[in-house]
C-alpha cells in the first residue's frame, strides 16, 4: 500500500478518488444485450449463456425447479444450515424493527393525514457467480423484500450453489431462474416468455451488471443504488491491534483487484505495524493475487489530529467505515457520510457482511454522500392517505382558495369553493 503523510487538503481529492472506470466502452458493449433480450426472450438468453457462460442451456432449463431447490438442503453440512439460519434470524430481526406504525396526523380540525407502507409488488433479486457464492446476499436482499410483503421475488444468478438455493427457500423468493450477467438484469427488467418482468433490481455483480443496471434505470426501472467496487476505510489509533486492521484490510482487498482499501490514523507507529502484519497476511491468502492488486490502488494516510481524519473520511464516504479507535462511538456521532460503520478492535466488518443483522448492500464509489444502505425501506412505497370531513374542509378550505388563485390556477380553486358553497347551502347561518 502507498503510505502518505500529512497530506495538505488541497490534494485529499486526487488522493481519495477511486480506481477510474471507463464507463463508456462498458454500456456501448451492453446495450446491445439489453436489445438482443428485450427482442429475442427465452431463447436470446440462451443464446447469450452459450456465447459468454459456453454454457448449452436450453429454454426449458432457464427456470430453477422447486426439486431443485428443495435438494439443495441435503447438499449442504449441518453447520452451514445452522450458521445461515442462524444470521437469517439476526438480519430478520435488524430490519423488523424497521418497520413504521401509521400515524395519523390532525394537522387541523377536520384534516386527518397519513402514510402507509406498502411493499413493492415484484422485485429482482440478482446474485453474482463467479469464485465467491454469495448467498449472504440473497439473505440480506430477500429478507427485507420478504418483510416487506413484496408479492413476487425473483432471483436471477448464474450459480447452482446449493447454498444460495438454501437461502433463496428461507426467504420466499418466488422464482429462481440461471441468468446471469448483463442478460439477467434485461430479462428482469423487460421480461421474458419465463422470467416475470420486476418494478425495481437489486445486487451487485460486475461492471456489465452494474452498466446494464444503471441503463435500465434510464427507461424507468427502479434499481436498488448506483454501484461500484467494494471498499472499506479503517481509522485507527495506537489503542488499534495491527493484526486486526490487516485483516480487515485484506478483507475488502480479496474482493476483487478493482476493490479498494484505506487506512487513516495519528499514529505513525501504527501504519507502520500495520503494514508489516499486512505483507505477512497477504501471503497467506488463496486470494493473494486479487488482493495484492486492490492494494496497489489503496493507501495508508497519516494525518496531524483526529479532526483532519474526521474530515477526510467524511470527504471519502466509504461503504464500509472501521473506527478502531478509543472514542470510537463519540467519533461516530461526527461521522456524516458512509455506508456502514463498525466501532472498536472487536467489531470486524465481516461481521456485517454475513451475521451480525445489518445489512451489507452499501453505497459504494463516493455514494454515501446521498445514498443509503438496502434496508426494509428499499423495498416499500410510502403512499400518502389524507380524510377531510365537513368542518375541515371549512377550516382548510379558505387557505386552499387563496393559494390558488394567487397562482391563477382556477379550477384548483373552484374545487374548493363549490365544496364550500353546498356546505353553506346545506347550513345555512
Amino acid at each position: 500500500m502507498n503510505i502518505i503523510s500529512f497530506p495538505e487538503r488541497t490534494e485529499w481529492p486526487n488522493l481519495l478518488a477511486r480506481p477510474i472506470q471507463s464507463t463508456q466502452q462498458i454500456e456501448a458493449a451492453v446495450a446491445p444485450i439489453l436489445a438482443q433480450v428485450r427482442a429475442g426472450g427465452d431463447v436470446a438468453l440462451s443464446e447469450l449463456a452459450k456465447k459468454f457462460d459456453q454454457i448449452d442451456l436450453s429454454v426449458e432449463q432457464l427456470h430453477v425447479s422447486a426439486n431443485e431447490l428443495d435438494a439443495a438442503e441435503a447438499q449442504l453440512s449441518d453447520e452451514l444450515k445452522a450458521a445461515i439460519r442462524q444470521a437469517y434470524q439476526n438480519i430478520r430481526l435488524f430490519h423488523e424493527k424497521q418497520k413504521q406504525p401509521v400515524e395519523k396526523i390532525e394537522t387541523m380540525p377536520g384534516v386527518t393525514c397519513w402514510r402507509k407502507s406498502v411493499g413493492i409488488e415484484k422485485v429482482g433479486l440478482y446474485i453474482p457467480g463467479g469464485t465467491a457464492p454469495l448467498f449472504s446476499t440473497v439473505l440480506m436482499l430477500g429478507i427485507p423484500a420478504q418483510l416487506a410483503g413484496c408479492r413476487e421475488i425473483v432471483l436471477c444468478t448464474p450459480s447452482n450453489h446449493p447454498a444460495i438455493y438454501f437461502a433463496a427457500r428461507l426467504v420466499g423468493v418466488t422464482n429462481v431462474f440461471r441468468i446471469g450477467g448483463a442478460q439477467a438484469i434485461a430479462a428482469m427488467a423487460y421480461g421474458t416468455e419465463s422470467v416475470p418482468q420486476v418494478y425495481k433490481i437489486f445486487g451487485p455483480g460486475n461492471q456489465y451488471v452494474t452498466a446494464a443496471k444503471m441503463l435500465v434505470a434510464k427507461e424507468g426501472i427502479a434499481i436498488d443504488m448506483p454501484a461500484g467496487p467494494s471498499e472499506v476505510a479503517i481509522y485507527a489509533d495506537d489503542s488499534a491491534i495491527p493484526a486486526f486492521v490487516a485483516a480487515d484490510l485484506l478483507s475488502q482487498a480479496e474482493h476483487g483487484a478493482d476493490s479498494q482499501v484505506l487506512l487513516v490514523s495519528t499514529s505513525k507507529k501504527l501504519i507502520s505495524s500495520v503494514n508489516l502484519t499486512l505483507t505477512t497476511q497477504l501471503g497467506r491468502l488463496p486470494r493473494q493475487a486479487m488482493a495484492a492488486k486492490a492494494l496497489e490502488n489503496s493507501k495508508m494516510i497519516l494525518v496531524e489530529t483526529q479532526a483532519d481524519a474526521i474530515d477526510l473520511l467524511n470527504a471519502y464516504a466509504a461503504e464500509h467505515l472501521i473506527l478502531s479507535i478509543d472514542n470510537a462511538e463519540a467519533v461516530a456521532e461526527q461521522i456524516i457520510n458512509a455506508g456502514s460503520i463498525f466501532l472498536g478492535n472487536y467489531t470486524p466488518e465481516s461481521a456485517g457482511d454475513y451475521a451480525s443483522g445489518t445489512n451489507h448492500t452499501l453505497p459504494t464509489n463516493g455514494f454515501a454522500r446521498a445514498y443509503s444502505g438496502v434496508s426494509l425501506d428499499s423495498f416499500v412505497k410510502k403512499i400518502t392517505v389524507q380524510h377531510i370531513t365537513p368542518g375541515g374542509l371549512q377550516n382548510v378550505g379558505p387557505v386552499v382558495e387563496a393559494m390558488a388563485e394567487a397562482e391563477s390556477l382556477d379550477a384548483h380553486k373552484r374545487a374548493v369553493s363549490l365544496r364550500l358553497a353546498s356546505l353553506a347551502e346545506a347550513n345555512p347561518a
